[in-house]
């Protein structure tokens, strides 16, 4: 019978491979073989350069330091991944036998009959003192995979803790160069407002001098007035916004509200003139949230591999050696030792249908891991695409912006040389100006968001994937 049962167990160990649960496969997404907005496939990549050689601006490059440095999201977010990295070696340690000291002292009454091994009295009533002390061991013989599925559950955590951070990072990286560029584009707005408040005010007051000399009509200096005001007022609307995006930039810097350095508004931005996207298929290798939906997904699969082995039996070993004995001074005698050798196997019978749903959850999990990662691609794909095609039909618009601004600036001038030579009513003047100023906002706006374009095309391709963390985070 002895031999038999061998037998079984060792014939069970291979078997134990089988449910140790599925092995991990990538799931099967539509990869396209080029970007929408992209003519060709290209080898290279916006995402294989550092974010420094993309925002080439000093100022900028030292607020995206400072920030990733010392922004609070950030560093709970290292902190998180330390703490999934130090729960996979909780989870690991279950390989290990664990071993623990057992000592106590006691004191009772009672009739005892005479015992060699433990030097007690011999029978009788009497009141007396045992003193125990020892080493115990116990270890789980992981012969269905539930230590090793429960690590790779744990590992898998890990990973995407740290994917987590990465993706932080790059977040970080491209929030702070949004703001820095949203805030530039409001001191080029207030340039151009302060410039409109400047000709509306010459306006105004050359209306005035010709209806104090009875030339013109208060019709004129009225509505001049009304257009003064009305820039006045952008003026300290655009301050206001431009100290609230100050603010935003300290918080993400981690320093208190206050004034932040930047370059100049009438500077262009200093962008990359060529933006290549790469090989679709590279993004799922690249974008942090894909991957960190890829280690879900690992995640997920072994814990149907704990599932599966929940339904067998969990065989362990345990030992006990120490010493025992009525005089505390006995302890340190070889004729006080005990010690004791067992083999455990326990497992369930009946549950009530317990592991079977908790199995049915786990792999209900895998498939909601499996549909979120299969739409973490396609978003990735549709954000690189939209980044793309923006960038492209922004750099037209921003073209026929510049040449609408150069018309609309002549066309003030002509009209105040004719205003002035009395070819032309005041009408002209004001319509003039009124047309040129917006056209110059939206300028300035489109230039903004041809660099936001870049700004979302670099993160949406994973920016920054080939550096480690430190030199994500130290720059050059």
């Amino acid at each position: 019978m002895k031999r038999r049962a061998l037998i079984l167990a060792f014939a069970m160990i291979p078997l134990s491979g089988c449910l140790w649960g599925p092995a991990y496969k990538r799931p099967a997404v539509p990869v396209p073989d080029v970007f929408r907005g992209q003519e060709a496939a290209a080898t290279l990549s916006l995402a294989d350069q550092a974010w420094w050689n993309i925002y080439s601006d000093p100022l900028l490059e030292s607020l995206i330091k400072e920030a990733l440095k010392n922004n609070d999201d950030l560093r709970t977010a290292i902190a998180r991944a330390q703490e999934a990295h130090a729960y996979v070696g909780v989870a690991r340690s279950a390989y290990y036998p664990s071993v623990s000291f057992e000592s106590g002292a006691q004191r009772d009454l009672g009739v005892y009959k005479y015992s060699p091994a433990l030097d007690l009295p011999a029978a009788g009533a009497s009141t007396h003192n045992l003193f125990v002390g020892g080493l115990s061991t116990a270890w789980e013989i992981d012969l269905w995979g539930r230590i090793r599925n429960s690590t790779a559950a744990a590992n898998a955590i890990y990973l995407e803790t740290e994917e987590a951070r990465r993706g932080l990072m790059l977040s970080l990286v491209s929030d702070v160069a949004v703001a820095y560029f949203e805030l530039v584009e409001l001191d080029r707005r207030l340039e151009i407002a302060k410039q409109s408040r400047d000709a509306f005010e010459a306006t105004y007051k050359l209306f005035s001098e010709r209806y104090g000399a009875g030339i013109g009509s208060r019709l004129q200096v009225t509505r001049a007035e009304s257009a003064l005001a009305a820039a006045e007022g952008t003026i300290d609307d655009l301050e206001r916004q431009i100290e609230l995006k100050e603010n935003q930039i300290c918080v993400l810097t981690g320093r208190n509200p206050g004034p932040v350095q930047r370059g100049q508004p009438d500077l262009e931005l200093n962008l990359p003139p060529v933006v290549p996207a790469g090989i679709p298929s590279q993004l799922l290798e690249r974008r942090p949230d894909i991957r960190q939906a890829e280690d879900n997904l690992r995640k997920a699969l072994a814990n149907i591999g704990v599932a599966n082995a929940n339904f067998f039996p969990r065989i362990g070993l345990t030992a006990l050696f120490g010493r025992a004995s009525t005089d505390l001074s006995s302890l340190t005698n070889g004729s006080s030792e005990v010690w004791a050798l067992a083999a455990s196997a326990s497992g369930p019978i009946f549950t009530g249908g317990q592991l079977a749903q908790q199995h049915r959850a786990a792999k209900a999990a895998f498939d909601q891991a499996t549909f979120q990662y299969s739409k973490s691609a396609l978003v990735a794909f549709q954000e690189v695409s939209d980044a793309l095609v923006s960038s492209q039909k922004l750099s037209a618009l921003e073209d026929k912006q510049k040449r609408q601004v150069a018309a609309l600036t002549e066309s003030v001038a002509i009209a105040n040389r004719r205003y002035l030579g009395g070819l032309a009513n005041y009408y002209e003047v004001l319509e003039a100006q009124q047309l040129l100023y917006p056209a110059e906002y939206s300028l300035s706006q489109t230039s903004r968001d041809r660099g936001l374009a870049v700004v979302q095309l670099y993160k949406a391709l994973g920016g920054g994937w080939n550096l480690d963390n430190a030199q994500f985070s130290e720059g050059h």
